[in-house]
């Protein structure tokens, strides 16, 4: 039941070009910043990402996109990084864009064992173009498909060696529905304690689901868009 490895780089051992990966993540919040490291600077190639977004130019899953080691890219939102929207209007990256909340159902229902579902979300706009509709009651549905992943890599704030989880606060983000939806879920946390000094009750993704864990070191946790206010002003 030990789990642990020594760093992003043992965890990775079975890692190759091709590969499908989730990243949780919202903007820069709650992301793996080690594995990214790990696998940019390993260079593998030809990946599928599964993430909120792609980073901004420079950092997070933006590191691996600007080093050309990204095939496709599946997510909700691309607004933070220039490289991504270059790589797109040029025809250098597949990118599917999915509304957020149907982005986090996609992912919920691949670790539920749902191959697709129904959503009134983006009925009559590009979103639904090719996809199957379905009148139910008065109102238009799409049809969206599950989502899986080869790899999952989670950032969480504690885990024990088992893989018990615990996130903090909005870092938790796409984090535990990942962690159910992939082959191989790969945690990194900022704190490895000992099986039993986690309150059972304050668990967010049991061990069941990780299948390998590392202490992570060197964190930035760099702020997307820092907006400030000059000091004694209110509003």
């Amino acid at each position: 039941m030990n789990k642990v490895f020594a760093n992003a780089d043992a965890a990775l051992f079975d890692f190759a070009d091709g590969v499908s990966m989730m990243a949780s993540g919202f903007g820069l919040s709650g992301n793996p910043e080690n594995l990214i490291t790990a696998i940019n600077s390993k260079g593998y190639k030809d990946l599928t990402v599964i993430s909120n977004n792609c980073g901004t130019t420079d950092r997070g899953l933006g590191v691996l996109l600007k080093a050309r080691q990204v095939k496709k890219m599946i997510g909700s939102y691309v607004g933070e990084n220039k490289e991504l929207e270059r790589q797109f209007l040029a025809g250098e990256l597949d990118l599917e864009l999915c509304p957020q909340g149907t982005l986090a159902e996609r992912i919920r229902a691949g670790g539920a064992g749902i191959p697709a579902f129904y959503t009134p979300t983006g009925y009559g706009t590009q979103v639904a173009d090719g996809k199957e509709t379905r009148l139910f009651g008065d109102r238009y549905f799409v049809l969206e498909t599950a989502l899986r992943a080869d790899f999952a890599f989670i950032k969480a704030w504690k885990g024990d060696r088992w893989g018990n989880l615990v996130f903090r606060k909005t870092a938790r983000n796409f984090g535990p529905a990942m962690a159910t939806a992939a082959k191989v879920v790969i945690a990194e946390v900022e704190e490895l304690v000992e099986v039993g000094q986690l309150d059972p009750d304050q668990i967010h993704t049991p061990s069941i689901y990780v299948h390998r864990i590392f202490q992570g070191t060197n964190y930035v946790k760099p702020i997307e868009q820092r907006t400030v206010r000059p000091r004694g002003t209110v509003g």
